[in-house]
């Protein structure tokens, strides 16, 4: 059964409309499928920066631990060597020696 000629060129043009609309509709599902994908890379992403985070406040608060008794051991090494060289009866190192 032929078609009226009046009905080709329209029924041509739906079919081409019809063809853009499903290639536009496999453009669409591969573009959410990716965005699902950077989606759950940014989670990923963001669970990685959250422990990061946690650990780099821990080593911080562990240097500062270490500065603190680093001082304190210099503060006590100076202590006593101020006093074995009081007990040796030489001058104290931080004193400026007479005659100089």
């Amino acid at each position: 059964m032929k078609l009226p000629d009046r009905l080709e060129m329209p029924l041509k043009r739906l079919a081409t409309a019809l063809d853009h609309l499903e290639a536009a509709a496999e453009r669409r599902a591969e573009a959410d499928s990716r965005r699902g994908d950077l989606e759950e890379e940014l989670v990923v992403m963001q669970d990685d920066r959250s422990r990061l985070a946690n650990e780099l406040d821990g080593v911080m608060a562990r240097a500062r631990k270490l500065e603190e008794a680093n001082a304190e051991v210099a503060q006590r090494l100076a202590a006593t060597g101020a006093a074995i060289r009081s007990m040796l009866g030489q001058p104290d190192a931080a004193e400026p020696q007479g005659g100089e």
